[in-house]
């Protein structure tokens, strides 16, 4: 543990949602929080009214975006230490070399608008795929506390990272944790024997080694309440519901390599979509 937590802006509502949660977040843990604006080269020449953005004006904006979000996570945690940045170069990178130093990094789920909605949009994705670390998307407006975190378990080295995270933060809270394994059936040739029995069997034999892997954590984080649920059924739309009354969810990230979302795996990738609340992606650190 770095005791330091960095949060993503780019002057969005989602942003100032995110610094908001990031500061709240950094006075549980008693970490320092780092706000970071990523000024991407090629905005330089972005055109504007006609002409490309000059290097004055770029570099204003980009601070009035820094000293704002700055201001707000100082309001909204005013015993954390708070510092900004303003750094150069691609959002995602630029994050996630942040994120090695960090606990975790907090991010909006969406842009500014237009363009730059779509582009950064794509940035909870790409970081989730590629950070080290939980990375927190979170969306605008803030909700009500419902005192309840949820997390996606099925026994793989992916979702165990992502339950110590879980506990950890239901400990700094003082919320009850939610265990949701949700399984979804393999497609096979079901007219040369039992298929339901065999499904049936799969299925409990999967919640044996979860609630297995799951008993050295519920010892670790005694003082944590706890309540599982096994369901037969595919994790994603399972993990949405979920998110209706819970104020964090928290999936593992389980891609094989490569570029923006093809990193994540399905579940992961899905619930960043459709959740109702801030949802934690985490890899295990290496």
């Amino acid at each position: 543990m770095t005791g330091l937590i960095v949060v993503g802006v780019d002057g969005s509502a989602s942003a100032t949602a995110a610094v908001e949660w990031a500061a709240l977040d950094a006075a549980r843990a008693g970490a320092a929080l780092r706000v970071v604006h990523v000024s991407e080269p090629w905005a330089a020449a972005f055109p504007l009214a006609g002409t490309g953005l000059s290097e004055d004006v770029r570099t204003r904006y980009c601070q009035d975006v820094l000293d704002a979000a700055v201001g707000r996570a100082r309001e909204c945690a005013p015993e954390v230490e708070v510092t900004g940045a303003v750094v150069t170069g691609a959002v995602v990178e630029r994050l996630r070399d942040e994120a090695e130093r960090a606990d975790e990094v907090v991010i909006g789920n969406r842009g500014a608008g237009g363009f730059a909605e779509l582009l950064l949009g794509s940035v909870g994705l790409g970081l989730a795929g590629h950070a080290p670390g939980p990375v927190v998307v979170v969306r605008a407006p803030a909700r009500t506390v419902r005192g309840t975190v949820v997390v996606g378990f099925d026994g793989s080295e992916h979702s165990e990272a992502a339950l110590g995270h879980a506990f950890a933060q239901a400990r700094l809270r003082g919320a009850r944790l939610r265990v949701v394994h949700g399984w979804r059936a393999p497609v096979i040739p079901s007219h040369t024997f039992d298929y339901a029995s065999l499904l049936e069997d799969s299925f409990q034999e999967e919640v044996r080694t979860a609630r297995q892997r799951l008993e050295p954590w519920r010892e670790k984080y005694a003082d944590v309440e706890v309540a599982e649920s096994a369901v037969l059924t595919h994790p994603v739309p399972l993990l949405t519901e979920e998110s209706r009354d819970a104020d964090l969810v928290v999936v593992g990230a389980r891609g094989l390599g490569g570029f923006g979302s093809a990193v994540l795996g399905s579940v992961s990738h899905g619930v960043l979509h459709h959740a109702h609340c801030p949802v934690a992606v985490v890899r295990p650190r290496p």
